[in-house]
Parts: structure tokens; sequence; C-alpha cells
């Protein structure tokens, strides 16, 4: 797969993604279209995990820190073929399986996550256990910039460097944004990468809406033999829809219905640009 068509890919994750949020008048707008452009890349390119093998000990793991983001991991893993995209229709409806934040009850799904913090600590162990067993399987998490001014993620970034974890890599969608204003005025994070250093891992920044920089920079991993290995992912809260970006009223803004309209119309016209 091309870059251009990972990229169109993500256009049509987008439209998606806003389809059943706005089906199911729920969900968490800003940050799914922000962290796509990773997940993309991820299930694309890097991770050796599939319908096929999940359940299979030698497969990659994948856990999604910033749960609450699971409708941009939902059209992802639906595109992937572990579930049929019409269960998405049931999106937040009494019964389903498809809820606002990660359960071992969807297929492709490794760990129940949203409680923030607590995906970072599932990865350490889950990779600590593929050390101790001998298993050459690697492991990855994407953490939600807001979600670290939670303790139990810097107790386990100071674990998984005492135990060499480079079968780890971490990600930061770092959008700069939070529920309710900028990660910075909530809870200083800067100097990010600095701090992740200091911890013992090896960090490296990129562009998390640039396929090909993302790509490099997975690909690359472990960074360093014998330490955990952390991208600062640079992205935009409402990535692709104009009126959505940088703005963090649509952390979980469902979208009316002449704002529907208008944010298809915007990702139309991105396709439009391939053609």
């Amino acid at each position: 797969m091309t870059d251009d068509e990972l990229r169109i890919k993500s256009i049509h994750y987008r439209k998606r993604l806003l389809k059943y949020i706005k089906k199911a008048n729920a969900g968490h707008t800003g940050g799914s279209l922000s962290c796509v452009d990773i997940l993309n890349v991820l299930y694309n390119r890097i991770l050796n995990v599939s319908p096929g093998n999940f359940g299979e000990p030698y497969r990659d793991r994948y856990i999604q820190s910033k749960g609450h983001s699971v409708e941009a991991l939902y059209v992802v893993l639906a595109d992937r073929g572990f579930f049929a995209e019409s269960e998405l229709e049931t999106l937040c409806r009494h019964r389903s399986h498809y809820v606002g934040h990660p359960t071992r009850k969807v297929n492709g799904i490794e760990q129940n996550t949203g409680a923030l913090g607590h995906g970072l600590a599932f990865s350490v162990g889950v990779a600590l256990s593929a050390k101790k067993d001998g298993a050459d399987y690697k492991v990855y998490t994407l953490l939600g910039d807001g979600e670290l001014a939670e303790g139990s993620n810097w107790e386990s970034l100071l674990t998984a460097t005492h135990y060499g974890l480079d079968n780890l890599t971490a990600i930061v969608d770092r959008n700069n944004l939070q529920l309710t204003g900028r990660t910075e005025d909530m809870c200083n994070l800067e100097p990010l990468a600095e701090k992740f250093t200091a911890f013992g891992w090896s960090v490296r920044g990129a562009d998390g809406h640039d396929v090909a920089a993302m790509t490099d920079e997975l690909r690359s991993v472990p960074f360093d033999l014998g330490k955990p290995s952390m991208i600062v992912a640079k992205t935009i809260k409402g990535k692709g829809i104009s009126f959505m970006e940088n703005d963090h009223k649509w952390h979980h803004g469902v979208p009316d219905d002449e704002q529907y309209e208008q944010a298809q119309q915007e990702l139309d016209a991105l396709l439009a640009e391939y053609e």
C-alpha cells in the first residue's frame, strides 16, 4: 500500500467514525480524529496481527490506553476484517458490545481500557511476559497527552526501563488538548521528551498525521537496544474538520445535521485531491 493509498484510507476512516458517532449521538470525536492516522499506520503497515492470528501467542499486541477514542479503533478494526462494519450501527446501544471504551468482548481488542493511566501498565506487563517467555512479539500502546497527569504512567515508565523492555513502543497522541482545555493549563507536561528521556526511554518525535514519517519511526523500533521506545506524535485534535480542529469542545462533541454535512463535504474535498 502506497503512502497516498494510506492517506486516502485515513480520510475514509474519518468519514466512517463521524458517521457512527453521529448515529449513536455519542462519542469522543476530537481525539478519534487526532489519532486515526497513527492507527492506520499501525494496523496497515506495522502490526503482525490479523483476524487470522488474533489469539495466537506470536502476534503483536496493541493496547489503546486513550480508550475514549475507541471510535477510531473500531473503524480500523472493521476495515481489517475483525468484525463486520455493519456491527458499528449498534454503537453505544443497549446490549451492544461496541461501547464508548475498548472491551475484550469486541474481536481484536486486547485489553479493556479507558480508565486513564492503565494502558501503559498493561503494556509493560505484556512486554515483560514476552521477555520472560523468550517470545519475539512486540507491544505497542497509544497514550493521550491528557492522561499523562496520571501517576501510574510514570511508575510504568520507570518499570519498563528497569527491565530493559526494548520490545515495547509507546506513542503519545500529543494534540495539546484534553476535556476542559489545554493540557499545559491543566497540568504542565513540558519538556515532555526530556522527561521521558530522563526516565530511561529512547525518544523521538514525529508528525502524527504524516503516514510516511510515522511508518519510518515505527519501523525503526527499538531505537536503542535495551531501552523501550517512545514516539511523541504531534497531532491536531479534530484533524481534518475545519471547525473542530484545535477546539477542546469537540473532545466528545457530536455534530448536528448541518455540521455533519459540512464535515463530510470537507472530507470529500480532500478525497477529490487524489482523483
